[in-house]
């Protein structure tokens, strides 16, 4: 049995359907629906059980898994609201909820593979390199991800099996529908140009042009192919950055969905106040960690990646089984 937690969400779904595509299909999704359409994620997935978070934890404390064959534990399950500010609801989602998983997961010498986050590096004024050097917070989410980091760290000299964190950077791709504001850009700049025939990127700031701040875009296929790679090949535990390496303007993500659609246009606006100070201008991750560790996978070029995407929302948007 494999556990994806989170499985009806964004990044969960991909893994869930990626190793449908694999052959597997004993897998218990464990999420929190909500009231929204997340539900819809779940109907082109094959899996054998569902269960509340709650409940699965419950289950855990309860020893109901005691005994139970579970090849791996991917764990991608959290508040990703970078706009919530409830600080003791996000650390009892985030870092709580991850800390129980994870000694569940040592205690039985299961792979435990997390999703980590690039917000943990601050502004990035620092630089990108997986540790204390370069970490910092701007944010409450930023923070829960980045305590549970480094509780991770103190982990892993004692543990006996596999345990993974992956610092995932910008990603967008298929199933993220149900994120609302905070789906991904691609996403986003997709929907406004099928309603509006045009697009809105933020003015500059801090030194940056029109449109021109950067990011370290990467394609939730790259995420779901490394999460694998780690899994399949017992690849040595830490806390590694996943993106591409390569960053690129606002501007040059729409400016390939205008291209997509053969039309449009880019209209400048005012940047939030309610941002200011709490915004990354600029990511890149660092691969040297995540090459020296064998991954040699390669990832998507920005150009194709989005080109696909939007093939996908134009299909309807949904997986199908």
């Amino acid at each position: 049995m494999i556990i994806v937690t989170g499985g009806a969400g964004f990044i969960g779904s991909n893994i869930v359907k990626t190793l449908n595509e694999e052959g597997y299909e004993e897998i218990l999704i464990v999420d929190d629906l909500g009231t929204g359409e997340k539900f819809k994620n779940l109907i082109g997935l094959k899996y054998f059980d569902y269960r509340h978070k709650d409940d699965f934890l419950r289950d855990i404390e309860e020893g109901l898994y005691d005994g139970a064959n579970i090849d791996a534990v991917f764990h991608e399950g959290a508040c990703s609201d970078t706009m919530e500010y409830d600080c003791n609801f996000m650390m009892e989602t985030n870092y709580e909820y991850s800390k129980t998983l994870l000694h569940f997961c040592l205690d039985r010498r299961i792979p435990f593979l997390y999703a980590s986050s690039a917000s943990t590096y601050g502004s990035g004024k620092n630089g990108f390199i997986e540790g204390d050097q370069c970490e910092d917070a701007l944010n409450i989410y930023a923070f829960s991800k980045l305590a549970f980091d480094r509780y991770v760290r103190q982990m892993l000299p004692e543990a006996k099996s596999q345990v993974v964190g992956l610092k995932y950077f910008n990603v967008y791709g298929p199933q993220e529908h149900h994120k609302g504001k905070m789906a991904s850009i691609v996403y986003q700049l997709y929907n406004q140009m099928k309603m509006n025939g045009y697009v809105k990127l933020f003015k500059g700031i801090d030194g940056y042009a029109d449109g021109e701040q950067l990011r370290d875009f990467v394609y939730v296929k790259d995420l779901v192919k490394v999460n694998l790679w780690f899994w399949k090949n017992s690849a040595p535990s830490g806390i590694y950055n996943c993106g591409t390496g390569k960053a690129h303007t606002f501007k040059a993500v729409a400016e390939t969905i205008i291209a997509h659609f053969n039309k449009g246009r880019i209209e400048y606006i005012d940047f939030p106040e309610v941002l200011k100070g709490k915004y990354q201008n600029y990511t890149q991750a660092d691969l040297a960690k995540l090459e020296a560790a064998g991954y040699d996978g390669g990832f998507y070029s920005l150009e194709d990646a989005v080109r696909e995407y939007c093939e996908f929302l134009d299909a309807g948007g949904y997986f199908t089984r």
